[in-house]
C-alpha cells in the first residue's frame, strides 16, 4: 500500500542530537580522542585572552571546526559555516546547540592570529604524540625524513621585479587583471618576488615541469606507525629540504642508543650525511648513483646490516602522510599566505593525520 505524502507541519523535535548519532559513527571515535587534548591545552588557551571584556567564542569550538574542515575537505571557511549551520553532525562535534547561530567567516581569520601566536598547532601536535606514546605505539629510534612541494596561493602575475620598471598601461586595458607577456624575460627569486605572498619563492619539482610559487614542506615520520613526529615549512632552495631535515632531527630528544633516519635518494650527499652521524644518528639513505655520480655517502658500513633493509621499506610510507595533506588536507593548493600562517596549517593538518591514525590504532575501548 502506497503511503500519503504528508506536509512539514512538526515544530519540534523530541529527539536530542546525541540520539542522532549513529553509536558507531567514526566522528565518535575522533571526539574521544580530541577533547582531552584540548583539555590538557586549556591552560595554554587561557593564556592567549584577556580577562577584561566579552567573552569570545571558545577555542576549543574553533579548533573542533578546523578540524571538521579538514577531515571533510571543506574548501572554505565560508562553506564551512553554511555546513555548520544545517548539519546536526557536525554542530555536534563542534560543540554547538541545535538553536545556536553560526560564527560569521572572519571570526577565523581574527582568531586564527591568536592561535598563531601561541603556537597552537605545535602544542596539539604534542599532545596528539604524547597521546600515542602513551599506547606504545611511536618508535623513538628509527624515523624518516622526506619533503614535498607546497603551492602557494599567489598567481606568476603577481612575481614582479622587486626593482619596480615604469609604470605601462595594460594592453588589454584591464587595470585590474591585465593580460602580461612574460615571454623572453628572465625570472629568478633573487630579482624577482611576489606582491602576493612574498614568503613564497618560484621552484619547481624537476627540469621536466612547470616553475610555481611554493613552499617546502617537511615531516619527520615515525616508522613504527607512520606518524608524524615533526614538521617544518620554508621557503624552496637548493639545501632547503636537506636543512629543513637536520633541524627536524634536532628537535628529536637525546637518546643513548643510536637513531636512524631514513631519506630517500635527494639526501645523499656527503655534507649532509656527516652532519647526521656528527648528531649521533645513522643514515639510511637510499644511495643515489648514476653515471655522472659514482661515488655514494652510504658505504656497505650502513647497508650490510638489516635494518636498513626495514628502513628502506618503512620509508615510502612518507608518501601516503603527503598524499593525505594534498587530498583530503587541502594543502595542495595553499590557501594562507606567509611562512607563519602556512607552517601553522601544515602542522595541524598532520596532527589531524595522526589522529585519524590513531582512531584505527588505538582500540575502541582505550578511548573511552
Amino acid at each position: 500500500m502506497r503511503g500519503p505524502e504528508q506536509s512539514q507541519a512538526a515544530l519540534f523535535s523530541y529527539l536530542s542530537v546525541e540520539d542522532r548519532i549513529p553509536q558507531d559513527h567514526p566522528l565518535r571515535a575522533m571526539r574521544q580522542l580530541v577533547d582531552p587534548i584540548l583539555t590538557a591545552l586549556s591552560p595554554r588557551f587561557a593564556a592567549l585572552y584577556s580577562d577584561l571584556g566579552r567573552p569570545s567564542i571558545p577555542p576549543e569550538y574553533l579548533l573542533r571546526a578546523l578540524l571538521l574542515q579538514i577531515l571533510y575537505t571543506i574548501r572554505s571557511e565560508r562553506q564551512l559555516m553554511e555546513q555548520l549551520d544545517y548539519n546536526l553532525l557536525y554542530r555536534w562535534f563542534v560543540g554547538l546547540n541545535p538553536d545556536d547561530p553560526v560564527w560569521v567567516p572572519t571570526v577565523f581569520t581574527k582568531n586564527r592570529d591568536r592561535l598563531l601566536a601561541g603556537d597552537i598547532a605545535a602544542a596539539f601536535l604534542r599532545e596528539v604524540l604524547r597521546l600515542a606514546d602513551a599506547h606504545a605505539l611511536l618508535s623513538h629510534e628509527h624515523v624518516t625524513v622526506d619533503g614535498t612541494l607546497l603551492e602557494a596561493w599567489a598567481s606568476q602575475k603577481s612575481f614582479q621585479p622587486k626593482a619596480p620598471a615604469d609604470p605601462r598601461p595594460p594592453s588589454d586595458g584591464d587595470p585590474g587583471n591585465p593580460s602580461v607577456n612574460f615571454r623572453g624575460e628572465r625570472r629568478a627569486n633573487a630579482t624577482h618576488q611576489s606582491v602576493t605572498d612574498p614568503d613564497a619563492r618560484l621552484t619547481r619539482k624537476s627540469n621536466n615541469t612547470a616553475a610555481l610559487l611554493g613552499y617546502v614542506g617537511s615531516v619527520l615520520m615515525d616508522n613504527r606507525h607512520g606518524l608524524v613526529v615533526a614538521t617544518d615549512v620554508r621557503a624552496p632552495a637548493y639545501e632547503a629540504e636537506r636543512d629543513a631535515a637536520l633541524a627536524l632531527v634536532a628537535q628529536l630528544a637525546p637518546r643513548a642508543r643510536r637513531r636512524t633516519v631514513g631519506a630517500d635518494k635527494g639526501y645523499d650527499t656527503d655534507a649532509f650525511v656527516d652532519a647526521l652521524r656528527r648528531c649521533h644518528v645513522t643514515p639510511h639513505i637510499s644511495p643515489n648513483v648514476h653515471a655522472r655520480r659514482q661515488r655514494s655517502a652510504i658505504d656497505r658500513r650502513t647497508t650490510r646490516h638489516p635494518g636498513y633493509d626495514i628502513s628502506q621499506r618503512k620509508r615510502k610510507r612518507v608518501e601516503e602522510i603527503f598524499g593525505w595533506d594534498k587530498v583530503i588536507g587541502l594543502v595542495r593548493k595553499l590557501r594562507h599566505r606567509g611562512r607563519e600562517a602556512v607552517g601553522w596549517v601544515f602542522t595541524f593538518t598532520n596532527a589531524v593525520y595522526n589522529l585519524v591514525r590513531l582512531r584505527t590504532l588505538i582500540p575502541a575501548r582505550a578511548c573511552a
